[in-house]
C-alpha cells in the first residue's frame, strides 16, 4: 500500500511539473540594475509576469526587448532570485472595482493599503484610457471652485484644464493641494502621491485631506522607495480611476504629486533598457510619456477630469527640463515662491509668474480688469521694493507705485488664506471688486 502512494504522489509531482512547464515562457539570464534579461519570453511589452524566486513569486513588467532578450522590471524585492529562474505569463490581471473605491487607498496595482478587503474586477484594454480626438473634447467654458482665494480670484481655473504647480521641495505644494483637494467643488477627487516619502502619505490624508475630504476621494500612493515601474504604474492608475469616474458623468479633481517623479521613474525605466540619455539624463521616453499622460485629462461627454500636477523644480531651477515641458503642454501654471514660503505667506503663490491661459474665458470683464489691475500693482511694489525700503522713493512721483504702497498690505491679506479656510469663487470675486475699487 506505501509503495502505492509513494507512485501515486511520484506521478502527481510528475504532472504538477509538467503543467508548470508547459506554462514557462522564459528564464533569467542575467540583471543588470532593475532590470532583469530573459530569455525565451514571448510577451508584449506592457504585459505582466510573475518571476520566481526562492519561497515564491513576485509580479513584473516586461518593458523591452533586443536580440531575443526581454528586459523585465520586477514591481518588488526579488530576495532569492537565482540564475534559471522561470518567468510566467501573468494573465487575467484584476484591479479595484469603480463601486465602492472612494475613501480608499490603493497602491500602484490597485491593492488595499489602508487594511481593509477591496472588491476587484478584471481589467482589459478597454478599461484603459485611449487618446481621443481632439475635436471630440468639450471646451473649458466654467469655472471650478477649488477653495482657494488667491486661485479662484487671480487664476481662476476651468472645469477641464490641466495646469502645473511649480515649486522647490518644502514650499507648501502638497498642503496647497491637500486645501484644493477638500475644499473643490468637483464631484470625486483622485490623488496621485507618486514617489514621494512615506511619511507624506499618511500626512497627506490624516492632516490634508482629512475625513470630509477622503470620503469623497481615492488615494492612489507609491512612494519613492517602490520600483520605478509600479511608481509608474500609479500614475497611471490615479489617470484610469479618474477616466472612469468621468465616463459615468462625474466632475473629477485629478491631483498628482508629483509628474516630476513620475519622469523620474521613466528616465530610471528608459536607461535600464537601454536608452540615450539626452537633456539632463532624461531619455526620449519620458517627453513621450508626459503629453500621453496630461492628455488624459480635459471635457469628453458629461464628464471632466480637471487635473493639478506638481512639477518640482530642483535647486528652484525653472529651467530644468522637466519644467519646461511640462510647461508647454499644461493650460496654466501656478508658479510658489520659497521667499514668501520663508515668510510665511501660505499659500506661497507669485501672482506675478502664474498664469491661467484659460481665465479670460472663464470670468466677466470686471472680474478680469479687478484681477490684471491687481498684478499690475503687485508686479509694480516689487519693481520698487529696494527704494521704497531705504527710503529713497518719494510718495507721489508715480501714481501707480502710491497706489501699490497703500494697498499693499490688503493686497498681503487677499493672498494669504489659513489652511483650515474655504475661500469659494463668489467671495474671492466680491473681495477682489471690494479691494480694487477701494481709494
Amino acid at each position: 500500500m506505501a509503495d502505492v502512494d509513494a507512485l501515486l504522489d511520484r506521478l502527481s509531482r510528475a504532472a504538477e511539473a509538467e503543467r508548470s512547464a508547459a506554462v514557462v515562457k522564459g528564464r533569467v539570464r542575467r540583471t543588470v540594475g532593475y532590470s532583469l534579461e530573459v530569455s525565451g519570453c514571448e510577451q508584449g511589452v506592457g504585459s505582466e509576469c510573475l518571476i520566481e524566486v526562492d519561497g515564491g513569486t513576485v509580479p513584473a513588467e516586461v518593458v523591452g526587448f533586443a536580440d531575443g532578450t526581454s528586459f523585465v522590471m520586477p514591481f518588488g524585492d526579488v530576495t532569492g532570485l537565482h540564475p534559471g529562474a522561470a518567468v510566467r505569463p501573468q494573465r487575467d490581471r484584476r484591479g479595484p472595482a469603480i463601486e465602492g473605491l472612494l475613501g480608499r487607498v490603493v497602491d500602484g496595482l490597485g491593492r488595499p493599503l489602508d487594511g481593509r478587503p477591496l472588491a476587484d474586477t478584471p481589467i482589459g484594454s478597454n478599461d484603459r484610457p485611449s487618446r481621443f480626438n481632439p475635436l471630440a473634447r468639450v471646451p473649458v467654458a466654467k469655472a471650478l471652485d477649488v477653495g482657494v482665494r488667491a486661485i479662484n480670484g487671480l487664476l481662476t481655473v476651468g472645469v477641464g484644464q490641466r495646469l502645473g504647480v511649480f515649486a522647490g521641495s518644502g514650499v507648501g505644494k502638497s498642503m496647497l493641494l491637500g486645501m484644493m483637494s477638500r475644499y473643490t467643488s468637483a464631484d470625486v477627487v483622485v490623488v496621485g502621491l507618486i514617489g514621494e516619502r512615506g511619511r507624506e502619505v499618511r500626512d497627506f490624508i490624516d492632516e490634508s485631506l482629512g475625513k470630509a475630504g477622503l470620503a469623497r476621494a481615492v488615494v492612489v500612493a507609491s512612494p519613492a522607495d517602490d520600483a520605478p515601474v509600479l511608481r509608474l504604474r500609479a500614475a497611471r492608475l490615479a489617470t484610469e480611476i479618474a477616466h472612469r469616474y468621468r465616463a459615468m458623468g462625474k466632475s473629477v479633481l485629478l491631483v498628482m504629486d508629483s509628474l516630476t517623479r513620475v519622469a523620474q521613474a521613466q528616465r530610471e525605466i528608459g536607461l535600464a533598457v537601454g536608452e540615450p540619455p539626452t537633456t539632463k539624463g532624461y531619455p526620449p521616453s519620458v517627453f513621450a510619456l508626459l503629453p500621453r499622460l496630461v492628455e488624459q485629462a480635459g471635457n469628453v461627454g458629461n464628464g471632466s477630469i480637471t487635473a493639478f500636477y506638481t512639477v518640482l523644480a530642483e535647486g528652484d531651477d525653472h529651467h530644468d527640463p522637466i519644467v519646461d515641458a511640462a510647461r508647454a503642454i499644461l493650460d496654466g501654471h501656478i508658479v510658489l515662491d520659497r521667499h514668501l514660503a520663508d515668510a510665511g505667506h501660505f499659500p506661497a503663490i507669485d501672482v506675478e509668474a502664474s498664469i491661467s491661459r484659460v481665465m479670460p474665458k472663464l470670468v466677466d470683464a470686471e472680474h478680469l480688469k479687478w484681477a490684471i489691475a491687481f498684478k499690475e500693482l503687485w508686479s509694480r511694489y516689487a519693481q520698487q521694493r529696494d527704494l521704497i525700503h531705504v527710503g529713497a522713493y518719494a510718495a507721489g512721483s508715480d501714481p501707480l507705485t502710491d497706489r501699490a504702497i497703500k494697498l499693499r498690505n490688503d493686497m498681503n491679506q487677499y493672498l494669504v488664506q489659513p489652511i483650515a479656510e474655504r475661500a469659494d469663487v463668489a467671495d474671492a470675486r466680491a473681495h477682489l471688486s471690494k479691494l480694487m475699487t477701494s481709494a
